[in-house]
């Protein structure tokens, strides 16, 4: 796959920080590669992209998104391939769901040639910086914010889009436990619960404070109505194999449409495995672990890939999940998905985007 190629500004570095990486010990979001995309909208105008060596960039006080929170970003990986090449997965899918969100939040379209080209273009610069390992992964994070000066309510004229690159390992190095919230929402019908805006992750911050301090690293969100429905789990979506099926949550405007969440689906048909996207209530995954019939939950995202739970709690007692074995349906996705995005087998699905 080809997409058109904008004109960038390039200033590369005059010493690469890659020697300090180790490969071996990667904190996820801690270390940033080389190099950063930048490109201003100027009054709808898209300006020259530049690349430039990763450092701070300058804040003006009274920028727009500082204070009305006009911001968007994306999740994304790169992957080492058998023969050395990187590998994206489904990169359009992730630029697409960027300008939904940007629609939502009023904000500029961003052209394919400075998503995708930019990527692209960035990651032929730091390619050093792609780990190898079965877990490991270069993670990108495409991002867009509001860069009016100007402190009245309203969309603002000028934007600013970046990207920047870290490397990635293992984000849970043991299952979590997690917990169903019935108190506070993460989204309610008609908002911007299914836009990645900055705002959505700023206000779970909360009840996930409460959450860690009663002993769990996550929660399963429930709707904003009656908390009876589950929704999504933190920053994934989430599924449940019930009586051997798999079981998640249909999209809305409360759930994100995890770009992950579809590879699964669409690889557990190709498998066999019967799949339905309906409403999951509380009372049906309790009562299914109780009686044997849920033998799975697990979440599902880019950062996360697939994400077991060892136990869920719920007013005021945990149920805890069989342990997740070699045959289990989590482990089969998760092996054939890390199998596609590192070129061991064929893409029969075309997801995969080699950097040319």
């Amino acid at each position: 796959m080809e997409t058109a190629t904008a004109n960038f500004d390039i200033q590369l570095t005059t010493k690469s920080r890659i020697n300090e990486f180790d490969a071996n010990n990667i904190v996820f979001g801690t270390q940033f590669t080389d190099h950063m995309l930048i490109a201003d909208c100027i009054d709808g105008e898209w300006q020259t992209p530049k690349i430039l060596p990763y450092g701070e960039i300058a804040y003006n006080p009274a920028i727009a998104s500082l204070h009305y929170g006009q911001s968007i970003f994306e999740g994304m990986k790169a992957f080492k391939g058998q023969n050395g090449e990187i590998n994206m997965f489904r990169p359009l899918e992730n630029f697409k769901r960027f300008n939904i969100s940007a629609d939502r939040m009023c904000m500029a379209q961003v052209p394919e040639e400075i998503f995708i080209g930019g990527l692209e273009e960035l990651l032929r610069i730091d390619a050093a910086w792609v780990p190898e390992g079965e877990d490991n992964s270069l993670y990108l994070r495409p991002f867009m914010f509001a860069s009016d000066v100007y402190l009245g309510v309203r969309p603002s004229q000028n934007y600013r889009f970046m990207v920047i690159m870290a490397p990635a390992g293992k984000y849970y190095a043991t299952p979590p436990k997690v917990k169903v919230e019935t108190e506070y929402i993460r989204a309610a019908e008609g908002g911007v619960g299914y836009a990645k805006c900055a705002g959505n992750y700023a206000s779970s911050l909360y009840p996930a404070k409460l959450a860690a301090a009663q002993g769990y690293t996550q929660l399963l969100w429930t709707d904003a109505k009656e908390h009876k429905y589950f929704e999504e789990s933190g920053t994934m979506n989430v599924m449940f194999v019930i009586d051997g099926k798999l079981v998640t949550p249909q999209t809305s405007t409360t759930i994100l449409k995890g770009i992950t969440r579809d590879s699964l689906l669409q690889l557990a048909r190709s498998k066999g495995i019967e799949v339905e996207e309906r409403r999951v209530s509380v009372e049906e995954v309790i009562a299914g672990i109780q009686s044997g019939k849920v033998t799975e939950i697990f979440g599902a995202g880019t950062a996360v890939v697939i994400s077991p739970f060892a136990a869920i709690g719920y007013e005021g007692s945990d149920y805890v999940l069989p342990e997740i074995t070699e045959k289990s349906v989590a482990s089969q996705l998760k092996k054939t998905l890390d199998e596609i995005r590192q070129g061991k087998i064929e893409d029969t699905f075309g997801w995969v985007w080699t950097v040319k």
